[in-house]
């Protein structure tokens, strides 16, 4: 598999500090009183029990859910002060969902010029060429005419993942993006993701891979009823949390 051009040292660059985050879904407070960052070039993991806010924070990151406080502060900006232009956002955010989000009626290609040529104003021969490029790198380049219902659920995501990559993002959020497929399809993806991760891509993944969180994480968030209980180094996390409900979680989900 090709690999991303490894960038110059840039962990101590804050690309994304996020203050006092809320959100509220009527009067059910998801997102309590948020406070994190992430370096460029820098893997955090999110884990946590199902409910946990973890998606949810997410999708605030992304503008998909409009944050109900704080500030989210993207390369120096607040990106809740002006939010008239939420696409051009997105376009620097490449989003993986867990239920992939590719369009039917168009090919394995297709999906992936679509944006560049909508959004980004791109030729369709320079789409294309960006296109094939990120196929190549997460090994879907021989189907580049197969529609998604030709496809299985782990190339599907390995598409979905070219697509976002296509869009040359700063950051890209991935949302549980092997929890919808099959066992036998998950270390596909999974492989592609530590590529990615080992290119020096920023990456924010929410994740009930805990193997994968451990291995190839920089920082590991643990999340619980809304807030950040719990943050470090994988060893920390893993080996010696701090935090009972931690302990708790762990237990519940470590072999």
């Amino acid at each position: 598999m090709d690999t991303l051009a490894q960038p110059a040292d840039t962990q101590t660059e804050t690309i994304i500090d996020i203050q006092h985050l809320s959100k509220f879904f009527g009067e059910r407070e998801v997102l309590k009183d948020i406070n994190f960052s992430v370096n460029k070039g820098e893997v955090v993991s999110i884990i946590g029990s199902s409910g946990s806010g973890k998606s949810t924070l997410l999708r605030c990151i992304n503008l998909l859910e409009k944050p109900s406080g704080g500030k989210i502060i993207f390369e120096g900006t607040n990106i809740l002060e002006d939010m008239k232009d939420v696409n051009q956002h997105r376009t620097k955010m490449g989003m993986v969902f867990q239920s992939f989000n590719l369009f039917n009626n168009l090919d394995v290609l297709g999906n992936c010029i679509v944006g560049q040529m909508k959004v980004l104003k791109r030729s369709k021969e320079e789409a294309t060429v960006k296109a094939l490029k990120y196929l190549k790198l997460v090994g879907m380049d021989q189907f580049i005419h197969a529609k998604p219902k030709q496809l299985s659920g782990g190339q599907k995501q390995r598409v979905a993942i070219a697509r976002a990559l296509s869009m040359d993002p700063d950051v890209m959020l991935f949302d549980e993006p092997t929890s919808a497929l099959d066992p036998e399809m998950v270390g596909d993806v999974l492989d592609v993701m530590k590529n990615l991760a080992d290119s020096g891509l920023t990456m924010i993944i929410v994740t009930h891979e805990m193997d994968f969180a451990r291995d190839v994480s920089d920082r590991v968030v643990f999340m619980d009823q809304g807030v950040i209980a719990e943050e470090g180094p994988p060893e920390q996390i893993f080996n010696n949390p701090k935090q009972e409900r931690t302990k708790a979680f762990l237990r519940r989900t470590l072999k």
